[in-house]
């Protein structure tokens, strides 16, 4: 069962995207800011991580960062989901070294793509023909 790490600071959206992932048998790990972010992803190894950027104390930029930059770390897929869809804002997550970008609020099943596409890379196979 794949593990994934779902950092978000507002507690009803990220126990409501828990429960989807849950469902469609996926471990969730929680953390809600990016020091507990940092702290869980070095601990449980996620297969992958879906990264909120706007939160308290350490956002999502500088926890990408960090974890981008930890060798224990930096192989873990991050999609970063953020309520900002302007263009600019999926190239700098990108740049700050997330795999990929999704909009917030969430689109589930356009999100399981993205998800089961980097998991499928992170196996060493190849995307599907539908990602």
């Amino acid at each position: 069962m794949p593990k994934i790490l779902l950092v978000e600071d507002n507690e009803a959206s990220r126990d409501a995207l828990a429960r989807r992932l849950e469902r469609r048998n996926y471990e969730v790990v929680l953390a809600g800011d990016g020091h507990e972010a940092v702290s869980r992803a070095r601990d449980e190894q996620p297969d992958l991580i879906l990264m909120d950027l706007g939160m308290p104390g350490m956002d999502g930029w500088d926890a990408t960062a960090h974890l981008k930059a930890d060798p224990d770390t930096r192989h873990i897929p991050i999609i970063v989901l953020s309520a900002r869809a302007m263009p600019n804002d999926r190239h700098q997550a990108l740049a700050a070294g997330g795999d990929d970008f999704d909009s917030k609020p969430v689109q589930f099943d356009r999100l399981l793509e993205k998800i089961e596409t980097l998991l499928t890379i992170g196996r060493g196979g190849f995307p599907s023909a539908q990602a």
